[in-house]
């Protein structure tokens, strides 16, 4: 008499594959908002450090003039590379346009240093209706400013 073993496979039943996908489906719908987040707030850092950068490029220009003045709003890139005071003039990570920038020509030499950010918390920026720049970003955006110091 032959003995019959049966192979018993070991799988996974459809049920216990569909508990793990919803149960993963769900883990991730909680994660994704925090990352994209942290994508937001990783853009708005560069662009503070951006604006700080386009600052210091200017500070090295005036020194240079004689007398000491800014660059014209309309050639603030062209002046500041031409010059070697930076090597490019940054641009905004998201839309790649330039960065907002408004020179006053007076005595006191003014100008306003404008980014958008994409953190709608007003702890990150104030509103771009109470700045000088506040055509350059729409609302519900907040504007970074920075001024001549």
């Amino acid at each position: 008499m032959k003995h019959v073993t049966l192979i018993k496979k070991q799988a996974f039943t459809l049920i216990e594959l569909l508990v793990v996908i919803a149960i993963l489906g769900a883990l991730s719908a909680l994660l994704v908002p925090n990352f994209m987040e942290a994508r937001k707030n990783a853009r708005d850092t560069q662009r503070k450090n951006d604006m700080k950068q386009i600052q210091k490029a200017l500070e090295l220009y005036k020194l240079d003039q004689s007398p000491p003045a800014y660059p014209a709003t309309a050639s603030i890139s062209t002046a500041l590379t031409t010059g070697n005071y930076i090597k490019t003039y940054p641009t905004d990570p998201v839309s790649s346009t330039k960065y907002a920038y408004k020179y006053t020509l007076n005595s006191s030499l003014d100008y306003d240093l404008c980014a958008c950010l994409e953190n709608t918390a007003p702890a990150s920026g104030v509103s771009c209706a109470s700045t000088p720049c506040s055509a350059t970003c729409t609302s519900p955006n907040f504007c970074y400013v920075l001024t001549e110091p």
